[in-house]
């Protein structure tokens, strides 16, 4: 079936729901919302069975660190640990993303969870013993990381073929909200049983629950296969998102815009055990830094939720500018604070601004795609995103040894600024993006 067909018949079947709603005395929601997006079956389907997988990854991601510090009482492995787990999305999401626009998305998507779950089972019995080996760690980690990379431009490219056109922007606000609602649950109940139990417990909880985003893949309905044509051969091919992305110039600035805000601004993330210790006195080991994790979540889903809701009819490129602004402040903030009691708000206030700016971003770059090239660029999105900020905890890791975690974080706040001054909405303003098959 054409994509052209595709889209007229998910237009009907919308169509349909909104008569059976107004039949029942209920009332449409308004297109291009959250609550839109979620009258769509195969989304509603899709979008839970991640949200329950990604609250247990949330819990070993962030326990993650934790133990890390607890082990080694080292900076630099926190963040060598942070590299393994998401340095691989630099490396290898253009391949992930290359065999997403070519093969069964349904049957490599599958694949790639069960590996990761795999991955997880090994982490889980590796930190049974009292003191496990450290490459081993990472060894795990990074076998975890590598699946994760090459599944995770599949899973975005699916988002579209989910929703019609007009429910998109909701679509990705409820992404977002998921992936953040996921820090919020994903930490408090890792920290109780991280605390209970150890860390062992924690990684076996993940691992089974990756069952849940592979029956979320195998029930819902969504085209396996894309047609696209990809004429290159060799390191070309591999490289054809890269000649797509040059050839427009509102994906370059989005990439670009993504790229050095999370090397320069988001190492905090990966550091936030280093923070909570050295800052507030507070034990990675603890309900108080699962708590510390929670409400930066709870304020990162609150941030989603808004361009999804009272913004949803805002344009999103000139969200940008006082959102970078927000977050460059706040996070300053958060830097040289040294009361824990302020410091709880102030990491919920940078979560909202951090990502509405993301959210932001994210709905500009998918509006503009189409279907044929989608999995090649949204790999170069999570790159970007989720592939560069691995190398900036890293070095922010290296840094802090010579200067101190809060010059660290104040100079990630400093970058943000920058980014508000840089992000004209005009400059990430942009018809949608021609039919590049090839």
């Amino acid at each position: 079936m054409s994509e052209a067909a595709d889209e007229a018949v998910t237009d009907l079947e919308n169509f349909e729901t909104g008569e059976e709603a107004l039949l029942e005395g209920d009332v449409v929601p308004v297109r291009g919302t959250a609550r839109a997006a979620l009258r769509n079956r195969d989304f509603r389907i899709v979008w839970t069975g991640v949200f329950l997988s990604s609250i247990g990854t949330w819990m070993q991601n962030v326990l993650l660190g934790a133990y890390g510090w607890e082990l080694t009482h080292s900076a630099s492995f926190v963040g060598t640990l942070y590299i393994a787990q998401l340095g691989p999305l630099l490396l290898l999401s253009t391949v992930g993303g290359l065999i997403a626009d070519l093969v069964d998305r349904r049957r490599y998507l599958v694949s790639m969870q069960l590996l990761q779950l795999c991955g997880s089972v090994g982490l889980a019995v590796l930190v049974m013993s009292d003191k496990p080996s450290e490459a081993g760690l990472i060894a795990c980690v990074l076998t975890i990381g590598i699946c994760n990379a090459l599944g995770a431009p599949g899973q975005g490219a699916i988002l579209p073929s989910l929703v019609s056109r007009e429910d998109l922007a909701g679509a990705i606000a409820l992404t977002s909200v998921q992936i953040n609602l996921s820090r919020v649950i994903g930490p408090a109940i890792g920290a109780a049983l991280y605390t209970r139990t150890g860390a062992s417990a924690v990684f076996a909880a993940n691992a089974g629950t990756y069952l849940f985003a592979v029956a979320g893949l195998l029930i819902a309905r969504y085209p396996r296969r894309v047609g696209a044509i990809v004429a290159e051969r060799g390191f070309a091919r591999l490289a054809s998102g890269f000649r797509i992305a040059r050839a427009d110039p509102l994906i370059v600035r989005v990439l670009l815009t993504l790229v050095s805000f999370s090397l320069f601004s988001l190492t905090f993330v990966g550091m936030m055990p280093v923070i909570a210790a050295t800052n507030f006195g507070i034990r990675p080991k603890s309900i108080q830094y699962g708590m510390l994790y929670a409400v930066f979540g709870v304020g990162a889903a609150a941030g989603a939720v808004s361009v999804g809701t009272f913004l949803a009819h805002s344009s999103k490129a000139r969200l940008l500018r006082p959102g970078f602004a927000a977050f460059s402040v706040l996070l300053a903030s958060f830097a040289v604070t040294r009361s824990d009691a302020i410091a709880y708000p102030l990491a919920a206030a940078v979560g909202y601004a951090y990502f509405l700016v993301i959210t932001s971003l994210s709905t500009v770059l998918q509006e503009h795609l189409t279907n044929d090239v989608r999995g090649r660029v949204v790999a170069l999105w999570i790159m970007a995103f989720g592939g560069t900020v691995p190398i900036g905890v890293w070095i922010g890791g290296k840094l802090v040894g010579v200067t101190s975690i809060t010059a660290v974080v104040l100079a990630g706040a400093a970058w943000g600024g920058v980014l508000a001054v840089l992000s004209r909405p005009e400059r990430l303003t942009a018809p949608p993006l021609e039919c590049r098959g090839s």
